[in-house]
């Protein structure tokens, strides 16, 4: 990791926007009231919910299977990063210690957050990310209203041309439906549509 500035911050909710079904994971930082919100695709969202919610399932998802692989290979995952956001793709590392040794794996961070909920590692998000991404929730209620062109939702998993028109909305609906330092427990979609793929 280089001397970057990090924030700690733990997943507070995976939601579902009430107008196109996208899915965001949410996290909040530990030490202030600050969310940075990012798009995932409907199988990483239900992969972090099943971890969250520690629901059984009768054979291993993909996300279980990178982690038996881990144990296997005596392999633990730190921590996970989010480092960075260039047009609108957030990018982040897995931070695994093997045989002594600490390697970097490059990771969307929907996957590493799917694993730090697995394993109990620790999130950390860049400050720079936070600033530029982050909520702030009476403050960017307030902003949204007054700013039509304020959208400081961002976008891992999707192509720019399908962000602008639907970005302030999905955000009105995020704020909305924020239940402070609460795990939504009615995130869950029994039939999730088509997975995007990542940029």
């Amino acid at each position: 990791m280089s001397n970057t500035k990090m924030v700690e911050v733990i997943i507070d909710s995976v939601r579902v926007s009430l107008t196109n079904q996208q899915r965001i994971v949410v996290l909040r930082d530990i030490n202030a009231e600050r969310y940075l919100p990012i798009w995932i695709g409907p199988y990483e969202a239900e992969s972090i919910t099943i971890a969250l919610q520690e629901i059984e399932v009768s054979r291993p998802q993909t996300h279980d299977l990178i982690k038996n692989i881990f144990n296997q290979m005596n392999a633990r995952l730190i921590r996970v990063e989010v480092l960075s956001l260039k047009d609108d793709v957030f990018y982040g590392n897995m931070i695994v210690e093997i045989n002594e040794d600490i390697i970097e794996i490059d990771s969307r961070p929907s996957d590493a957050l799917a694993m730090a909920a697995r394993t109990h590692a620790k999130i950390l998000v860049s400050e720079e990310v936070m600033k530029s991404a982050g909520i702030v929730p009476e403050i960017d209620i307030q902003e949204s209203e007054n700013n039509p062109d304020h959208a400081p939702l961002a976008n891992s998993e999707r192509p720019d041309e399908e962000i602008n028109e639907e970005r302030l909305s999905v955000f009105e609906d995020f704020l909305g439906s924020l239940d402070i330092g609460e795990l939504d427990e009615d995130n869950q979609d029994d039939n999730p549509p088509d997975d995007e793929p990542d940029k």
